[in-house]
């Protein structure tokens, strides 16, 4: 093990001004995916659950959202809520048990659901109750992606350590160009956020400003 008195978050930054990995790049298609980005994870001061990293992540993910519908693109939004015996949390839910507890999030709980400042079409989004880390796990992610003919997941929500991460690694296992819009994600300490940006760029995904994932859908067009 290579030692250092970095933190994670210059060891990010590093990353950034000098990449040492190729990029994946965007492909024929993308699919935005939207991890958890409900009140439970959300609104800072009600629930401690909450975090913050990026004021402006939700307006960022709004942007990413408008441009890919209308781009025609598939926009999925994932979030967590389990049955009232919390058994469908599995083994996930038995390492506390409070009413902050994963597994106690209930459908139609105000911590199920997502924050009011989206901008969700009912209508046309794609919403995947999840009930593990990975948006993958157990859901028919895979087979709507199969079916929209995707082969790059742009990746928002949280956490960058936990969900975001999960989803990540799948995606990648899938086969899917990842990218991660720096500023669209977020996580409860730095420490976890930006060593897990730094993981996620040098093995799993392209980590990329925001604006250049915005550049990306707006000068995008369907293939033939």
């Amino acid at each position: 093990m290579e030692l250092s008195n970095k933190t994670a978050r210059q060891l990010f930054a590093e990353f950034k001004a000098k990449p040492t990995r190729a990029r994946l790049g965007f492909g024929r298609k993308p699919a935005l995916v939207n991890i958890d980005l409900q009140k439970a994870y959300t609104a800072v001061g009600e629930f401690v659950t909450a975090y913050e990293t990026d004021p402006k992540q939700l307006a960022y993910v709004n942007q990413l959202a408008e441009l890919a519908r209308a781009k025609q693109l598939p926009v999925v939004w994932t979030y967590v809520a389990y049955m009232d015996s919390g058994e469908d949390c599995g083994i996930w839910g038995t390492r506390s048990n409070t009413p902050d507890s994963l597994q106690n999030i209930k459908p139609g709980s105000r911590r199920a659901e997502f924050d009011d400042r989206l901008r969700i079409d009912q209508r046309r989004d794609i919403i995947i109750n999840k009930r593990m880390a990975s948006a993958f796990h157990e859901t028919n992610l895979a087979s709507l992606l199969t079916f929209h003919r995707c082969d790059t997941l742009i990746v928002t929500g949280g956490s960058t350590s936990g969900c975001v991460r999960a989803t990540v690694v799948d995606s990648l296992s899938h086969s899917y160009r990842t990218i991660v819009p720096e500023e669209c994600v977020a996580d409860k300490h730095e420490s976890p956020h930006f060593a897990n940006l730094y993981d996620i760029a040098v093995k799993y995904a392209d980590v990329l400003p925001v604006a250049d994932v915005i550049a990306h859908l707006s000068t995008y067009e369907q293939p033939n």
